[in-house]
């Protein structure tokens, strides 16, 4: 059975700014059974322009990315997160950044880890003693990714 893991926005669109990074790696690399909310993809949807001024990608090609790395995501409506894991979320993360609570109430919902490039958000759940979070740097050692 593979291990469960919510992505977050902020690792999609790090996986989309590196055509042969190791997030991208690890994303399309079918080892973890992968999840994110739908909001996720909206809020890509709003870095487009961003995305494409980093990278250089014709709009073509974006496309192609994006298609590779959501293809390899279970992407899940919101509104199916029970109303406990959002309020556990909610409390984790009302003094971090309120915006994350869908992703950590997914994760709890999920028993899932949470991997995150957001290190204010990492620190902040770990400090709350929120322990399944996981970095992009942790994840690499778990899957055996030299640094």
């Amino acid at each position: 059975m593979k291990i469960k893991i919510v992505v977050d926005t902020n690792i999609i669109f790090s996986a989309l700014l590196s055509a042969t990074g190791h997030i991208r790696q690890i994303i399309t690399s079918q080892i973890f059974d992968l999840f994110s909310c739908n909001s996720a993809i909206t809020e890509l949807l709003s870095l487009k322009s961003k995305i494409i001024k980093h990278t250089k990608f014709e709009p073509e090609q974006l496309e192609y990315f994006v298609h590779q790395i959501i293809k390899e995501i279970e992407f899940v409506n919101e509104r199916y997160i029970s109303k406990e894991a959002y309020q556990k979320a909610w409390q984790l993360c009302k003094e971090i950044d309120e915006s994350d609570t869908p992703f950590v109430a997914l994760a709890i919902e999920l028993k899932a880890l949470l991997w995150t490039g957001d290190k204010k958000l990492f620190k902040g759940l770990k400090e709350k003693g929120f322990e399944d979070v996981i970095s992009t740097q942790e994840l690499m050692i778990k899957v055996g990714y030299e640094i």
